[in-house]
């Protein structure tokens, strides 16, 4: 791991806001693996496999997601050609936790995998409270 492999990821995970900010299905398109098998858990839905799949339930979204999403403290962690980057999200008032994996593919980074999910308010900034239920 080196402070270039982190800064390519990071970059690879901004263009994956970007385009979802933007409703930019060509950009989305371009930066989910063509080789890798892809997934996605979109928040309250079922988990998408397959790459046709996954992006057939991103052309939805990106209409309606212009200018309402934002990525907070992103972090990357690479483990050789694989990377994953920790963050939250901002979607319109709402919060949720995201997970986006990345693999090393010879023209750069590409995703295999985002998950988000909402994030109780108790924990949004300090973790659980007392008398928080921890499952």
């Amino acid at each position: 791991m080196t402070a270039t492999d982190d800064a390519a990821v990071l970059a690879a995970n901004e263009a994956f806001y970007r385009a979802f900010e933007t409703g930019d299905g060509d950009a989305m398109n371009a930066l989910w693996s063509h080789r890798a098998t892809v997934a996605c858990t979109h928040p309250g839905w079922t988990a998408i496999n397959g790459r046709t799949r996954v992006l057939e339930s991103w052309s939805g979204i990106l209409e309606g997601s212009r200018g309402r999403v934002a990525c907070l403290e992103p972090v990357a962690h690479v483990l050789g050609d694989v990377a994953f980057v920790t963050c939250n999200e901002a979607l319109g008032n709402n919060l949720l936790a995201a997970t986006n994996v990345f693999v090393r593919e010879t023209d750069g980074w590409h995703m295999v995998h985002h998950h988000a999910s909402p994030v109780a308010r108790a924990y949004v900034k300090d973790g659980p409270q007392d008398g928080d239920a921890v499952h």
